[in-house]
Parts: structure tokens; C-alpha cells; sequence
């Protein structure tokens, strides 16, 4: 099951998958002891002859006391998956980097738009990069993303690097992740977002440093011909 799951490029994506392998575990544990209750069950009060069967409200406390110890398990075991999810989340949303490269996304029916600021470091300015459907990153280096959406909601997802975050209209919305390895990898809409949601496809390029500098450079040049 777990080899099915998208490589992981990403500083934090093993934090995310072990919030993942947590709850798999957890609810894998559970749906075989259940599994296995009702098999026994199944057998243990089956129909059989000059026996009675009996019904019971479920009122008294000794009726009552495997659900009550259930629920106490349950939410005790919820305690835990949040106290692991906390740390994921501080890491992953509310730790966001002011270092790296800081690039602006723009989602549409049915593309995306990647903006790099100039040698001004601003946007909306006329030095602005602007480069469609293919993002360029640096490896190794810190990704701040500003989302937004010029119509609908989107959502902005690289399984990769395990970054997923829905994209609201009229609104900025900001993320980040690092790269650890070069390579090409998909960007996909994660939102039903009308009839061509399936074909806003994307491309994230990652380079090495150099790499990255060179093709900063190029572009550069191409747009100012």
C-alpha cells in the first residue's frame, strides 16, 4: 500500500507521511479487530436449535460499557494523531520562510501562470517573469508560493513534495516547500474546477543552482528582446 505512494522530494514530506502511516495504522488496527469481533460473533450466536435469541435495549450500564470504552479509545487515540498532526501543521503552515525564492501562482480556468519578480524583487512590476504552465525552482532552497485565483476555487497540488492548498478567489494565500533532489515532476489542480479540470496540468522543473541561474538569465534576456 504504502509503495503505491508518490516519491517523496520534499524537507518535510516525511513528517507528512508519518502522520499518513499513523492513521493507517490506527485505523488498519481497528478494522481487523472489528472485522474479527463480527466473524467471531457471526459464529459464537448463530441460530441454533432450542436456543432463544434475546433482545437487549442497551440501557443497562454492563450493556453500555464496551461502547463507553470504545469511545474513550477512539477519542484518546484522535488526542494522539493531533498532538503528531500539530507539529506537521507549525512546520508545514505556520512556520513560513522569508528566505529562498519567492514566486507568485496564478491559477485559471483551466492553466497555470508562475510570476518570478525581477531584479526589483517586486511584483506587478514591468521586470516581472511571467512563464506558463512550467515551474522553474532552484533545489535545495527554500519555495515560497503566493496562490491566487483570477475565477474559481482551485487547488495548487505537487503529490511530490506533498503540498496541497486550495486556491480561493480574491484572495492571496501563501505556502512553501523545498526540493531535495533535481528532476521533472507534476503539478495538477486537486479541485473540481470545471469541465477542463482534468487537463490544468502543470510542470514543476527543479534545477541545480547553477541551473536555475542560467535559466533566470535566458528568460530574462528572451523577454527583454
Amino acid at each position: 500500500m504504502f509503495k503505491q505512494m508518490p516519491q517523496n522530494i520534499s524537507t518535510f514530506g516525511a513528517d507528512i507521511d508519518g502522520v499518513i502511516y499513523l492513521i493507517y495504522a490506527i485505523v488498519g488496527f481497528f478494522f481487523v479487530a472489528m472485522e474479527g469481533y463480527l466473524v467471531y460473533a457471526v459464529v459464537r450466536y448463530r441460530r441454533r436449535e432450542g436456543v432463544k435469541a434475546e433482545y437487549g435495549t442497551g440501557e443497562t450500564w454492563r450493556e453500555m460499557r464496551c461502547v463507553v470504552a470504545l469511545v474513550v479509545v477512539v477519542t484518546i487515540l484522535d488526542f494522539v494523531i493531533d498532538l503528531r498532526g500539530a507539529d506537521v501543521w507549525a512546520k508545514v503552515k505556520q512556520n513560513m520562510p522569508t528566505e529562498g525564492v519567492h514566486i507568485r501562482v496564478e491559477a485559471q480556468q483551466f492553466a497555470w501562470t508562475f510570476v518570478y519578480p525581477g531584479a526589483d524583487g517586486l511584483f506587478n512590476t514591468k521586470d516581472d517573469l511571467s512563464v506558463p504552465r512550467i515551474l522553474h525552482v532552484p533545489v535545495n532552497t527554500k519555495i515560497r508560493v503566493t496562490l491566487t485565483s483570477k475565477d474559481v476555487i482551485h487547488s495548487f497540488c505537487i503529490p511530490e513534495t506533498r503540498l496541497k492548498q486550495d486556491i480561493m478567489p480574491g484572495r492571496e494565500i501563501d505556502a512553501w516547500f523545498e526540493v531535495t533532489r533535481t528532476g521533472t515532476f507534476s503539478i495538477v489542480c486537486a479541485e473540481l474546477c470545471g469541465l477542463g479540470h482534468t487537463k490544468m496540468l502543470g510542470v514543476l522543473e527543479v534545477h541545480d543552482a547553477a541551473g536555475y541561474e542560467r535559466w533566470i538569465a535566458e528568460t530574462t534576456k528572451e523577454l527583454l528582446e
